[in-house]
């Protein structure tokens, strides 16, 4: 059971002179955490704090706040059942100062130890701040590695040295060999690496995903619940329904019904989109690698355990794994070989500012409507609604890369800086002129067409290109190529959309630069755009 701060400062103050003060941050919440391994509970301390700083430095999701706190009061809770000392600083507490720093030195007179051990964090701004401490505090400041990643930052560096390119696809297939997941010594089970054209169909009439039905709160989560609620009134996203585990052993339920329900249909529909249908056969488990309460490796293990057993299809898990352990470890290589200066590019010049309905989801784009009401309800979009519907439109925009990076770390429940940051501007954007993507993923309405049933309702036509009844994502497709072809004149992978472009009258291509022109000229993207009246709101 959680207890206040006021519970347990008397035992904290009896700390002897060889206490070290263990830090925890909320997204490390993991048992077997570096920092962790040779806590002695005689003498150390775990210093855990909600931030002000943390909470607010976006305007996170209503949810995701909620699952971070929720799950860090539960975590100290098991903790303390051990019988480990927890200095745990509530986020209403009166004494609390909302930031990492002042925080830690406030905890300095309370345990005098003899150090402070953390695992080094997964952001930027938050390494920055822990190197200074030893010279501001003069403790010694042990930063441990984050050794829950298959993959550790010194190995990618190695990997990454020799290439002139980082392709993903190739750094996953050395991770397959490293891992042994699916691999039949040194060939790949099933004869071939990669089974992503066997993963792209839509969703059929008549196919429902499984069920989704979230326990109720107990007494930790719901009086986090109320807290977010009083706290945060006006940040984006809905509070309620709660779905989130926020223990390891929720968050293992979670994998157990993913393995048994949903991964068998997982790969052939992992792309599909369907309006009412916001999860279809994800897994909805990265919220709960992000801050630590699964593994990599068991949620690998699993899936490969359900391929090896008949229970699921061997695209499905082969799609599954490599979205763990290519991408999710490949985009946080990258992150941090190349901060901070990574997110200062933009190869593409994009200047636009965020439209404002990216925030309250009031557009007659139906796709880009049902994405962002999705995501307001469940801070939740998967990947290809971020990627190709509310990605490809900020890239086809040209809006600020920072601007975007911080809604997409903002609303979503699993958005860390480590993994968000390379995600939204390498793959999303191209902002950093091709090292994460060999091309833009930029696409037109036939593709959104393809993949859902969001177009049968909407205002727009996805076989219009230009026109009041055109669709936004055709014009600004072809206006998009017109605008780069300085930048991306040289791209192979351009070649055939450079042919189809080429094919197009100079009439008519005027129409397109005019019309999205007008459309993304509307003032301050608040008043409706002359050939689209309902555009925005």
């Amino acid at each position: 059971m959680f207890r206040p701060l006021s519970e347990h400062g008397t035992r904290c103050a009896k700390a002897t002179a060889m206490t070290r003060i263990v830090l925890v941050l909320g997204d490390q919440l993991s048992r077997g955490l570096s920092s962790l391994r040779d806590l002695d509970p005689a003498h150390d301390i775990v210093l855990m704090a909600e931030l002000a700083e943390e909470t607010t430095y976006v305007r996170h999701h209503k949810q995701k706040i909620a699952l971070i706190l929720s799950a860090m009061r539960h975590f100290a809770a098991g903790l303390r059942a051990e019988g480990i000392r927890v200095d745990y600083i509530a986020l209403d507490d009166p004494a609390n100062t909302g930031s990492f720093t002042k925080e830690v030195a406030r905890a300095i007179p309370r345990h005098r130890p003899e150090r402070i051990i953390v695992t080094e964090p997964g952001e930027w701004r938050v390494l920055q701040m822990i190197e200074g401490w030893e010279a501001q505090f003069g403790l010694p400041v042990e930063i441990r590695e984050d050794d829950r990643f298959l993959c550790s930052l010194a190995e990618f560096r190695q990997w990454a040295a020799p290439r002139k390119t980082l392709r993903m696809e190739y750094f996953y297939r050395d991770m397959r060999r490293r891992t042994g997941f699916l691999m039949q010594g040194d060939d790949p089970v099933g004869g071939q690496w990669n089974f992503d054209s066997q993963n792209r169909k839509a969703l059929p009439t008549g196919l429902r995903p499984p069920p989704r039905r979230p326990k109720p709160p107990d007494a930790i989560t719901q009086a986090v619940l109320d807290l977010v609620a009083r706290r945060f009134p006006d940040t984006f996203g809905d509070l309620l329904p709660f779905r989130w585990a926020v223990t390891r052993h929720g968050a293992l339920e979670a994998l157990d019904r993913f393995v048994a329900l949903s991964l068998p249909l997982f790969g052939e529909y992992q792309d599909a989109m369907a309006e009412g249908e916001p999860f279809l056969f994800h897994a909805l488990l990265s919220p709960y690698l992000n801050i630590g309460l699964l593994t990599a490796h068991e949620v690998c293990r699993a899936a490969e355990r359900a391929y090896h057993m008949g229970d699921a299809p061997l695209n499905a898990v082969e799609g599954f794994i490599r979205q763990i352990i290519g991408w999710r470890e490949y985009v946080r290589g990258i992150y941090w070989m190349k901060m901070p200066d990574y997110a200062r590019t933009n190869a593409l010049h994009a200047d636009r500012p965020l439209p404002w309905f990216y925030w309250t989801g009031d557009t007659a784009m139906r796709c880009m409507a049902q994405t962002i009401t999705d995501t307001r309800r469940n801070a939740y979009a998967h990947h290809i609604q971020r990627l190709m519907v509310t990605g490809n439109f900020a890239l086809l925009a040209g809006i600020r890369p920072a601007e975007v990076e911080e809604w997409y770390l903002a609303v979503y429940a699993d958005a860390f800086d480590w993994v968000e940051l390379p995600n939204t501007h390498g793959m999303v954007l191209w902002a950093d002129g091709g090292m994460l993507a060999s091309k833009p993923y930029a696409a037109s309405g036939a593709y959104i067409d393809r993949m859902s049933d969001y177009c049968r309702r909407c205002a727009y036509d996805p076989r219009i290109r230009t026109g009041p009844r055109a669709c936004p994502f055709n014009f600004l497709y072809w206006d998009f190529l017109m605008r780069n072809r300085p930048q991306l004149a040289g791209n192979p992978r351009l070649a055939l959309s450079w042919r189809n472009l080429d094919r197009i009258s100079p009439q008519e291509q005027t129409r397109i630069r005019d019309q999205a022109r007008a459309f993304l000229d509307a003032p301050g993207t608040t008043a409706p755009a002359p050939e689209h009246p309902d555009l925005f709101g």
